[in-house]
């Protein structure tokens, strides 16, 4: 049996996202960010920043009556684990194929491209 993964759902990576650019919201100020772009319900939202709190993102510490929310982890380390976690998933580990799948990509404007490539130039030297 697989380990459970520690990657965010979708839904607590929505959170997340509010999370850090408020710095430090408390759960009502997450709902009202995320009720502007989809129907949510309030105890979703504080079910899920309770999740993301087990899970270890988030540490909350009270405020008078409510609870303010910081995050523990610094975006870019949680969105790189998560990416590590797809590429192990998704191509066995080999990133390479990763970016060979971005760089086919139909999608990526010729100046996408070229920023690729100076990545993988400066890597090289």
């Amino acid at each position: 049996m697989r380990k459970p993964s520690n990657t965010l759902t979708p839904q607590e990576l929505a959170i997340m996202k509010v999370v850090w650019r408020l710095d430090a919201p408390t759960v009502r100020a997450v709902y009202e960010a995320l009720r502007k772009t989809r129907p949510i319900a309030y105890t979703t939202v504080m079910t899920m920043m309770n999740v993301l709190e087990d899970k270890g993102y988030l540490e909350k510490k009270s405020n008078g009556r409510a609870h303010v929310y910081t995050p523990t982890k610094p975006r870019h380390q949680v969105v790189g684990a998560m990416v590590r976690d797809f590429i192990d998933r998704v191509f066995d580990g080999a990133s390479a194929s990763l970016l060979l799948h971005l760089a086919k990509d139909s999608r990526l404007t010729g100046r996408q491209r070229k920023a690729v490539q100076k990545i993988i130039e400066e890597m090289d030297e």
